[in-house]
């Protein structure tokens, strides 16, 4: 079972990651040239609030703008107002904010700056339909996405379309103002793009791009928007288009600076570390039980790594709900898969969302070891079906192993460490 110092050692290895992702000093070291006219500050995701008020204190004078982020993340500002929306499903607080964020760009001259905050799980925070769909058509393709277990750049590629103000849309409305967009990526590759559907970044996946990952994942989007996607025009901004030449992108902090911060600790603690990827994908479940295999080859033949070790690995997985599920996250459905695969071997893992939030619960992910399937059998639950449900936040509730750490003010997508002593 795992030992006290093992959960203290991955927590400060998971509390590491975050610091290396701290807004201020992501943002410090990429601050803007000031303009001769105003700045406006825009931003959306997990950690927009608190992207702003690091801004606010590192810039030193007063800034106007809005911000936007899930319900419960709102931090304290000085000028910089931030409004609270829906996630991961938009609501009309979402609507309202995408309309704030509008305005505030609007009417600029071309000696003004945008400095635009966005991080992860900001898609959904700012909803808003073209000319010939509505916003009940924006929630419904939102829905279907969530379940359909597409990768996150294919949803998001989908969204793009589907929206007045991603895929760069937003940074056009400010032209002729220079927009500097400061991201806080929480997507595999960290694609600037990517990250909330890129408001103010644009990429070449057009309507065409969009059908096809349609229909090779097999995605049921609604009619009216399967409709819209066939039929409208493609207004696509274009990455060459003249109206971005003045703009610039940086990616501020990332899941590869985290787990390198992790990795630190680690070796400090006398425990090498490797780091897998910082870009693993697939779906939950399978991700976990290949993670168990590489664990189990370890403790079983001191290969390919020896011990002691601690496997570190980020990235975005999905889970893809197919019937009727219980409680779950996607972190919490890799662990509980990956416990099945290190049955009564010795070692310890912790696999957590970086934002706080692993679903739509309060954890932001569980601890797992050789015992969990044991244990929740010897609670009287089958853990096999428990998995096949989307049922593990369930499962980590029932062992008292869920890790809530609360909203961190940052997101640089999923952190998974796997502790062999």
């Amino acid at each position: 079972m795992m030992t006290l110092e093992d959960r203290a050692l991955l927590t400060r290895m998971f509390d590491a990651a975050i610091t290396a992702a701290d807004p201020e000093a992501a943002l410090a070291a990429h601050m803007p040239d000031r303009p001769k006219g105003r700045t406006v500050v825009i931003g959306a995701g997990k950690g927009a609030a608190q992207m702003a008020a690091a801004f606010e204190r590192l810039w030193g004078e007063p800034v106007e703008g809005v911000v936007v982020t899930r319900y419960g993340y709102g931090g304290a500002t000085q000028n910089i107002r931030v409004l609270e929306a829906s996630h991961p499903v938009p609501d009309a607080a979402g609507l309202k904010a995408t309309e704030a964020l509008t305005n505030a760009v609007t009417g600029l001259r071309e000696d003004d700056l945008v400095v635009a905050l966005v991080c992860g799980d900001g898609s959904a925070l700012l909803p808003a339909p073209p000319e010939g769909l509505e916003f009940t058509d924006e929630v419904a393709l939102n829905e279907a996405l969530l379940a359909s277990g597409a990768p996150i750049s294919v949803m998001n590629a989908i969204r793009k379309q589907v929206s007045q103000i991603k895929g760069g849309r937003l940074a056009a409305l400010a032209a002729p103002a220079r927009v500097v967009s400061l991201v806080v990526s929480d997507v595999p590759g960290d694609a600037p793009a990517q990250v909330a559907s890129g408001p103010t970044v644009p990429d070449d996946a057009d309507r065409k791009t969009a059908l096809q990952y349609i229909d090779a994942y097999s995605i049921q989007i609604p009619d009216r928007v399967k409709g819209f996607l066939l039929t409208a025009p493609d207004t696509t901004p274009r990455t060459d288009d003249p109206v971005f030449s003045r703009n610039s992108v940086h990616v501020v902090a990332s899941a590869s600076i985290s787990l390198e911060a992790a990795a630190r600790v680690a070796e400090e603690n006398g425990v090498t570390p490797v780091i897998l990827s910082d870009a693993i994908e697939g779906e939950a479940s399978d991700v976990g039980a290949v993670h168990a295999a590489i664990a189990r080859e370890v403790r079983l033949r001191n290969r390919p790594f020896p011990v002691p070790v601690v496997i570190l690995s980020g990235g975005e997985t999905t889970v893809t709900i197919r019937d009727k599920a219980g409680r779950g996250g996607r972190n919490a459905e890799f662990l509980l898969a990956f416990a099945g695969g290190v049955e009564e071997l010795e070692m310890a893992a912790l696999a957590a969302d970086t934002d706080g939030i692993d679903g739509s619960e309060s954890n932001a992910g569980a601890f797992a070891d050789g015992t969990s399937w044991s244990r929740l059998r010897s609670a009287g639950r089958d853990p096999r079906a428990m998995l096949a449900g989307h049922d593990a936040w369930t499962a980590f509730d029932l062992l008292g192993d869920l890790f809530e750490p609360g909203p961190t003010g940052t997101n640089v997508n999923d952190f998974r460490a796997i502790l062999l002593r």
